[in-house]
Order: C-alpha cells, then structure tokens, then sequence
C-alpha cells in the first residue's frame, strides 16, 4: 500500500484518510469479528480513537498502517469481552449443553469459521497479509511488532489452518495468494 501524506491535526486529512481506509478497516473487522454490525460499531470506536489522537500521530509511522493498528487493538477487547461472557454464561449453564450460536450456521464457510477460531494476532496477519495483500513490513507496522513475529504469526497460522482443514485447502495459502471472501458472510 502506498503512503500517503497526512498531517496531524488536519480535519480534512483524517476526512481523506476514513474515507481511503475505511473499506479495508471494516472488512478485517468483519472478518475477525464474523458480525457485520459489531464490527461496524468496532470500526466507529477505533476511528473515534483514532479521531482524538489524530493530533498526537507520528508521521514516522504510515497513517494507513496506524488506523489498522487501532481498529485490530480494538476488536481484540472485543474478542476478549465476548471470551469472557461466553465462560460467564459456561459457568452459569454448567451441566447444560451450551446451544451452537445460529450466526455460526448461517456463515457457511469453513474456512472463515477456522480463521475465526485462531488467536487474535495470527487471525489479523493471515486476514492483512491474505485478503488485503499487505506486505509482511506493512503488517508489522500496522501491529507495532518485528516483521519477523509477523511472519511467525502468519506461518503458525497457515500451519494451523492446514492441520484443520486437510491438505485439500493448503494450496490457498502460499504467500503470494489472497483469500477471497464475499462481503456477504
């Protein structure tokens, strides 16, 4: 992805800078999320975070890869949250059987149910590198790690993957590949 020049501060910059990122935002967060309309709400606190910072940001930094870093912090208290709530409800239903969730069934696609299934982090690189065709570098500056955790995340999580869905999917996930998901799951 190309930088763009931004300065901090400039209402209009982070006007161009939303209206630039915002689909890419939106579709990792529905990705990692599974629910369009959290990750809608997902995608509205992180550019409201981001809004509030917009002053104090680096440019040594690019802006594109500093909106993602927010927006992935974001849906990561999310996925903690829900965790949390799904062993509060666990615990409260304890000798019932815990009811599969009907969204689950709707989404149809093994492969987004398996991505789901991952850890935060290695989701979020598999979903930048695979569906949005960030680079390893551009990734890691979007989380803020070394390119090489990045690429140790991203190896793990295709290791992972290939392990749950058979050699029948290992072909879809060499590097240069991107994941094809339809907006409507």
């Amino acid at each position: 992805m190309a930088q763009r020049e931004y300065r901090p501060g400039s209402k209009a910059d982070f006007d161009r800078l939303y209206q630039e990122t915002y689909p890419r935002i939106f579709r990792t967060l529905a990705t990692m999320l599974g629910d369009p309309a959290a990750a809608e709400d997902c995608a509205q606190d992180a550019y409201l975070k981001a809004f509030r910072a917009w002053p104090r940001w680096k440019t040594d930094a690019p802006a594109e890869a500093w909106i993602h870093r927010i927006a992935l912090n974001t849906a990561f208290s999310i996925i903690r949250s829900r965790r949390l709530r799904e062993v509060g409800e666990l615990i409260r239903r304890l000798g019932r059987p815990v009811e599969a969730d009907p969204v689950n069934q709707v989404l149809g696609s093994e492969l987004l149910r398996e991505i789901r299934r991952l850890p935060g982090k290695q989701a979020a690189v598999l979903v930048l590198r695979h569906l949005h065709g960030y680079t390893n570098r551009e990734i890691a500056a979007a989380l803020g790690e070394p390119e090489s955790t990045v690429a140790s995340r991203l190896m793990t999580a295709k290791r992972t993957l290939r392990a749950r869905l058979g050699d029948s999917f290992s072909d879809g996930l060499d590097t240069s590949a991107t994941l094809s998901v339809s907006s409507a799951e």
